[in-house]
């Protein structure tokens, strides 16, 4: 009887001790697992930073936005006295449509020898391609569009905003949540969508020269106009952006790393 009274207490020592060793060790376990889940918030500065490269990102947007939705991407100029009348023709047109502009001789410069500018008061006739919906090729001036081409242009200029709106939502998340978790993905959205808009400029130039070589009958010379000037400047800019989220992202500031200070400790 004593020495069951005896060996329980020793038991109870164990088991409590066993069981401070077992909570201790589940406690380390758990705050070591809680240390492992900290997320590296961003200091103010560095929120400055993302802000204002955004604000970049979002002047490529902007202009992006622009070039597409107007119709000034190429003009075509027949000369101005082609057809010996009072009145000449010239055309433009974009990612969508495309519009016959008739201006009269008498308003276009004497040195000028082609129909134009565009910006001259005239009678204008615009319509969108059929190539969207029925699938129809546009003739314009005898000379017929390659769809194919078209349509890439179109198709990859679509994907380029799509890649900016996702963009745009990684930043904002970023932002909200006070992390730097999302500037990667959005890098890589924002640098994709100027590789896009860059590839659509350069596939439209080809459907304009494709147009050009349909038909030789009547002779046109073609310019490219502001709207591939602001798709184009907004490719470089969103890449520019992109890249400046990358350098964000980094956990080192890459300038300290290049031009550290004097008097910091090696």
């Amino acid at each position: 009887m004593w020495s069951n009274f005896i060996v329980q207490p020793d038991g109870d020592d164990r088991i409590g001790v066993a069981g401070t060793l077992q909570g201790g060790g589940l406690a380390g376990i758990k705050g070591g697992r809680g240390q492992g889940r900290r997320v590296q918030k961003m200091s103010d500065s560095q929120e400055g930073k993302i802000k204002l490269a955004f604000f970049v990102a979002i002047i490529g947007v902007t202009l992006t936005v622009l070039g597409m939705g107007t119709e000034f991407w190429v003009e075509l100029a027949q000369p101005k006295n082609f057809s010996g009348n009072q009145t000449c023709q010239m055309a433009y047109y974009g990612l969508w449509k495309g519009c016959i502009r008739t201006l009269f001789v008498a308003d276009i410069d004497p040195d000028r020898e082609l129909c134009g500018p565009a910006e001259l008061n005239g009678v204008t006739n615009c319509t969108y391609f059929k190539f969207f919906t029925s699938g129809d090729n546009a003739v314009i001036f005898k000379k017929t569009t390659n769809k194919q081409l078209n349509l890439a242009a179109a198709i990859l200029a679509l994907l380029s905003l799509t890649m900016m709106a996702m963009g745009s939502i990684c930043i904002g998340m970023s932002l909200n949540k006070g992390v730097p978790f999302f500037l990667k993905p959005a890098s890589f959205c924002f640098i994709l969508s100027g590789v896009l808009v860059l590839l659509s400029v350069l596939i439209f130039h080809q459907s304009v020269l494709a147009l050009l070589s349909s038909d030789d009958s009547i002779p046109l010379h073609y310019e490219l106009s502001w709207s591939v000037a602001c798709v184009g400047s907004a490719g470089g800019i969103l890449i520019f952006g992109g890249c400046l989220f990358i350098l964000l992202s980094l956990p080192f500031s890459p300038w300290e790393k290049c031009f550290p200070h004097k008097n910091s400790v090696t």
